[in-house]
């Protein structure tokens, strides 16, 4: 050894200093991403103060972050407002984002198997999309040391996921009484599948609405769906078949409201004179629909956002200071709703009468 030169570090001696083993470093040093991420970032940070950081690879020194980033289906409206708030957080932290859509191919059938191909592949964290991972799909990612965030979940399977969403009872509170506020008294409610949480949420903030205002809502007028275009023109469909059909619909996304839009133009019915109609997420379909639509609005790209850089937060072992994040709705008002025409009032006017 020459006078000038320094002594090697050996794997032995990092271990000692991190207080691990010589396996775990080997792990990190390697690239593997089967270490917890503070243990990581601990023996990350001697490795590249010792003598070991000429010798590591580059792939190692240099590896960005990558976040698996699972949806349930077909890239609709609402998933790509928020996978453009992913992309957004993602190029700010200088991390990578791989896309899962489940299909034949996405190995999601067999959850023990895909969260090691995801270790294998070099993910560090999976962000879920309206997703209803099962239980043994958390476990899983937990046994991998895979941080997990679910964006807008249908269904929690258990409390501690970390998951990011929007005040669902707040806004369909809004929509509602904002119906109300035109007159309507016969308002429906086409919502999502009735176990998801999101459309529980906004389902009884429809009936928070009607209760306060001393309306009932008659049977027939809540109606279930999966969040999807062709809910909206089967549920409205069957809202307008009724005797008494209802004269405003409040529909639990934008893709349903358009649904709703399509269905009342197949019977003849104007948008907004005939037949009032509010969504929900503030979509660009909401926004470039004819009429324009009054919709309650998610911040879908600050979610997407959110729920990346809480990812990275736990990839790098910080502890967060909540489980479960919630970001504020708005109404916004537009073209899809108008008051209540004054032939309309008498009836329901007249109606009242006959009831009390």
């Amino acid at each position: 050894m020459q006078a000038n030169e320094e002594p090697r570090t050996t794997l032995a001696a990092v271990a000692a200093s991190a207080g691990v083993s010589v396996a775990t470093v080997s792990k990190v040093l390697n690239g593997r991403w089967d270490v917890a991420p503070a243990t990581r970032a601990r023996v990350a940070d001697l490795l590249e103060r010792s003598s070991y950081v000429g010798r590591r690879p580059s792939a190692v020194r240099d590896a960005q972050t990558t976040v698996e980033v699972v949806f349930d289906g077909e890239l609709n409206a609402y998933a790509t407002e928020v996978l453009q708030g992913v992309l957004d957080a993602a190029t700010e932290a200088d991390a990578t984002i791989s896309v899962t859509v489940p299909g034949r191919n996405s190995g999601l059938a067999q959850p023990a198997a895909w969260a090691r191909e995801l270790v294998a592949t070099g993910r560090h964290a999976v962000v879920g999309v309206v997703n209803s991972l099962t239980p043994g799909h958390v476990t899983a990612l937990s046994r991998a040391r895979l941080p997990l965030v679910v964006i807008d979940p249908i269904d929690l399977p258990r409390a501690r996921v970390t998951s990011v969403g929007a005040t669902n009872f707040a806004g369909g509170l809004a929509a509602t009484q904002h119906l109300l506020s035109l007159g309507h008294r016969r308002v429906g409610y086409i919502g999502g599948s009735p176990s998801a949480a999101c459309n529980q949420a906004r389902m009884h903030g429809f009936r928070a609405a009607m209760e306060a205002a001393g309306v009932p809502v008659p049977q027939g007028y809540v109606q279930a769906g999966q969040f999807r275009y062709g809910d909206g023109v089967g549920g409205a469909t069957a809202l307008l078949a009724l005797p008494e059909p209802p004269t405003a619909v409040f529909a639990a996304c934008d893709e349903t409201a358009a649904g709703v839009v399509e269905a009342a133009r197949l019977r003849g019915l104007r948008i907004p004179q005939d037949l009032s109609v509010v969504g929900f997420d503030d979509t660009q379909l909401a926004r470039y629909f004819a009429p324009p639509m009054t919709t309650v609005r998610q911040p879908l790209r600050e979610m997407g956002s959110v729920a990346l850089r809480t990812a990275l937060r736990m990839v790098a072992g910080e502890k967060l200071d909540s489980y479960h994040v919630e970001l504020a709705t708005e109404l916004i008002v537009r073209h899809s709703t108008a008051a209540l025409s004054a032939e309309d009032r008498q009836v329901d006017g007249e109606r009242d009468d006959v009831v009390g």
